[in-house]
Formats: structure tokens, C-alpha cells, sequence
């Protein structure tokens, strides 16, 4: 009967307890799970969450959508692209206190080491990204040009002190041009970079706008840039029709 009444008492507890410590109970119980991993130097906790290796299953029993990591050749994280079969991002370190992490475009890194990988050129890095991640705007830029050689508009742009010259080439013929320290917009418009002649794609870098030099493109793929994360919203904490509730 003791043992009966203790149960009792706990639930009402839980019962009366005010909404928000209750989300908290609730949020933490999910994350649980999820905490002390690693994948290689990089600790994931939640809400970012990797599969169990042995059950293949995710670490939590109900994980946050979009923070799902992959644990790449046990040497990495890597977070996915919303592109299909589009290579996503190599997490190289996080900051769970000031919810940002610093990552590399994997899909534009590939182009500096294989002839035929230009096709992710006509991807600009944001859209890349799930719905919880921003790119800082404490990034600048570097625009990607691919130019066709046949109209001359590679021979012009190389005229431009700006731009500097990369050893990719890809299988249609077309060059590719570097430009770095473009300012960050928020409003993604970057229309005053653009050169008649060639597609254009953007891709966030670290550095400042004197530091940043066109010429230093693979370090500057290399190093990485910041995203941040907005606090993920979890539907099975608060269901569209919301009523107090137990929680065991």
C-alpha cells in the first residue's frame, strides 16, 4: 500500500507541474538517450543524433527531424543535403552553448578533386541545407563562375583583378572561375556579382574581406564556414489538440 500510494502521489506531482518545467521533463527524457557519443573528435548530443550501430536503429526513440548525423568511415559526422544523391556537409567541430557548428560543403569540395564532379556547381550551398540551419552572417562568400570559353567570357573575367583562376575544368569545356570576400546577404541576392557568360554559384567561407583571397580557394573550401541551428520543435511535445498530460 505504501509502495502504491508513492506512485500516486508522483503522478499527481507530474499532473500540476506548470506547462514549461513539463516540456522540459519532456525534452530531456528525448535527448537522453542520444548523449556521450562521438564520431571521431566531434562529440554529437542532442538534439543532433546518430543510428545505432549495433540495432541500426537512431539513438533516440523519437529524434529530431533534419539533425540526423552520419558517422562517415568512423573518422567524421556529416550532416545530409536536401539534394539527392548531392554529398552534404562535414561537421568539423560544434558549439552546443551558442547552438553553431563549423562544416564543409562536401558536394563543392569534390570538384577540386575529380574532373567529372562539375554538376555540383549548379547547386548554391544554401539550398543545400534543412530547415533548422542558417548560414552566419559572419561569413562571407566565395562565387564559383563557369564560364564557356567559345564566347570569350573567360578571357574577360580573367581580365578582373577579382577573380583568380582554378584547376578545375570540367567535361563540357568550360572553365571555372574564383571569386572571394563577397559580403554575406541575408536575402540571398548576389545579382551585382554576376558576369554575362557564366553560371554562378555561391559558397559561404570563413576570413575576413581583406584575408580572403580568390587565389586561396581550396583553403578556403577546406576551412569550412559557421551555420547555426534555431531550437528544434519537437511535435510530440506539444500535439496539434494539447491536453494536460502524464509523463511517465
Amino acid at each position: 500500500m505504501a509502495m502504491a500510494g508513492w506512485w500516486f502521489l508522483f503522478f499527481v506531482g507530474v499532473w500540476w507541474l506548470p506547462l514549461p518545467l513539463m516540456l522540459v521533463v519532456a525534452e530531456e527524457q528525448q535527448g537522453e538517450d542520444c548523449s556521450d557519443q562521438k564520431c571521431g573528435n566531434v562529440n554529437i548530443s542532442h538534439p543532433f543524433w546518430l543510428y545505432d550501430k549495433d540495432t541500426g536503429r537512431p539513438c533516440s526513440s523519437d529524434p529530431y527531424q533534419d539533425f540526423d548525423v552520419a558517422c562517415t568511415n568512423n573518422s567524421y559526422p556529416s550532416l545530409r543535403s536536401t539534394i539527392p544523391f548531392n554529398k552534404g556537409f562535414k561537421i568539423l567541430n560544434i558549439s552546443y552553448e551558442e547552438r553553431s557548428f563549423y562544416v564543409v560543403d562536401l558536394g563543392k569540395l569534390n570538384i577540386l578533386q575529380s574532373f567529372n564532379s562539375c554538376l555540383a556547381l549548379f547547386y548554391n550551398t544554401s539550398i543545400k541545407l534543412n530547415r533548422p540551419f542558417t548560414i552566419a552572417p559572419v561569413n562571407l562568400n566565395l562565387i564559383l563562375y563557369n564560364c564557356t570559353e567559345k564566347n570569350g567570357a573567360a578571357a574577360a573575367a580573367s581580365r578582373d583583378r577579382a577573380l583568380a583562376p582554378t584547376r578545375v575544368r570540367c567535361p563540357n569545356e568550360w572553365v571555372v572561375l574564383a571569386r572571394a570576400g563577397v559580403p554575406h546577404d541575408t536575402t540571398g541576392n548576389y545579382s551585382n556579382y554576376a558576369r554575362k557568360g557564366c553560371a554562378a554559384v555561391v559558397v559561404p567561407v570563413l576570413g575576413s574581406s581583406s584575408g580572403a583571397s580568390a587565389s586561396n580557394y581550396e583553403q578556403l573550401f577546406n576551412d569550412g564556414f559557421l551555420l547555426t541551428w534555431d531550437t528544434p520543435f519537437h511535435p510530440s511535445i506539444l500535439p496539434r489538440k494539447f491536453t494536460r498530460q502524464i509523463i511517465f
